[in-house]
């Protein structure tokens, strides 16, 4: 009995010790230096509900939004069709990963940054009204606050979903005339002729790409192309004692050498062991005009695409890996992410605990304990 019993506590704890392994193992984490935060309702500044052709009469809104680090931007949404919520977290992302390949958006990106940056608050309501007298436009009192936010929006929305704004009466009841013509006014100048789009993709906070993350000893690993719309403030390193990061000369690089543009390179000397290393770079800054951000989980979790209208300086921090064999070894080749770059560095490297590898132990802990629980039972059954 006593060895029963034994054998039957032994296969329960290592049956327990499995399921606390699998269920407390942490995925990997990735320091891809994209910023994310999540929209923030009473941040929010209310437009007016306007009228779109063809019916609705969506409130236009200049979404407040808080970043990880607790600083805040202001976006308009690119994406009608879709609820906002603010349970989910929103990340930074390229605009050719835009949730819908069909949607307007991606043909009219261009368009749609110019009107951020010459619509409110891209330019100041003074600024604005400038633009408009230059053109023989002629606005009532001004440009309000909420008529600027009603036509950048509804400018915005007929650009990413092809809608448009009822000029005969752009505005929800009930509304003086003026406010009406007002914001006719500055919307239609913004779709206007004088938009000639800013095709250029503002830059990202911080990104590191780098294709090739694998090398050998005695050689240069990289190049790893920095982008960024912010000031680099730190470089550290992760690397084996020899190895440094340099530019293409093999001048070793400190944090006031870097900034967008740079191209980077890790330097492993010959008879360096084989192994890998990595840096990371932290960056200060505003997130570009024009920056897109989508929910994290999209597919599980749709929620409201936004597009950065107004930013605060932010911090933001990216790591990029690479790993090296022997001089004269064969380099092996990192399989390909999702995106096409070797899952060892790539865009931006994976950094973190193999999620792969507690559910391998996890595997064999509870075959362990399925194996002890057989042979008790024979014992018993002898």
């Amino acid at each position: 009995m006593q060895v029963r019993s034994a054998l039957v506590r032994g296969g329960i704890a290592v049956l327990a010790a499995a399921a606390a392994v699998m269920v407390g193992a942490p995925a990997a984490l990735a320091d891809d230096g994209a910023a994310r935060g999540r929209v923030i309702e009473e941040a929010g500044t209310v437009g007016y509900r306007i009228n779109l052709e063809g019916g609705g009469d969506p409130i236009a809104k200049l979404f407040g939004f808080k970043l990880s680090d607790g600083k805040s931007l202001k976006l308009y949404c690119v994406e009608i069709t879709v609820a906002m919520r603010t349970d989910v977290d929103m990340v930074e992302t390229p605009w050719n990963k835009y949730p819908k390949a069909k949607a307007a958006f991606n043909d009219n990106s261009d368009k749609l940054n110019w009107v951020l940056h010459h619509g409110y608050p891209g330019l100041k309501l003074a600024d604005v009204e400038a633009a408009l007298a230059k053109q023989g436009i002629k606005v009532h009192d001004g440009i309000s606050e909420r008529e600027g936010i009603a036509a950048t929006q509804a400018a915005v929305w007929h650009f990413s979903d092809n809608v448009n704004l009822d000029l005969k009466k752009p505005l929800a009841e009930p509304n003086p005339a003026e406010n009406n013509a007002d914001v006719a006014a500055l919307y239609s100048y913004l779709i206007g002729d004088q938009n000639k789009g800013i095709g250029a993709q503002p830059k990202p906070t911080l990104n590191i790409a780098g294709p090739k993350t694998e090398g050998k000893a005695g050689t240069k690993i990289g190049p790893f192309d920095v982008a960024t719309s912010g000031d680099i403030t730190s470089l550290t390193t992760e690397l084996p004692e020899g190895v440094k990061v340099t530019d293409k000369d093999g001048k070793e690089l400190k944090t006031a050498d870097v900034k967008d543009g740079s191209k980077l390179f890790l330097d492993v000397p010959a008879g360096t062991k084989p192994g890998k290393g990595s840096f990371a770079l932290k960056v200060t800054g505003e997130l570009a005009t024009g920056r897109l951000f989508v929910a994290e989980n999209y597919a599980s979790q749709p929620a409201q695409s936004l597009i950065v209208a107004d930013s605060e300086k932010t911090q933001v921090a990216a790591k990029a890996s690479a790993s090296w064999t022997e001089a004269g070894a064969p380099a092996t080749t990192a399989p390909s992410t999702p995106g096409g770059a070797p899952s060892g560095g790539g865009d931006l490297a994976n950094t973190g605990v193999d999620a792969a590898v507690p559910f391998a132990i996890g595997g064999l802990l509870l075959g362990g304990g399925a194996l002890m629980l057989l042979v008790n039972r024979r014992r018993s059954r002898a």
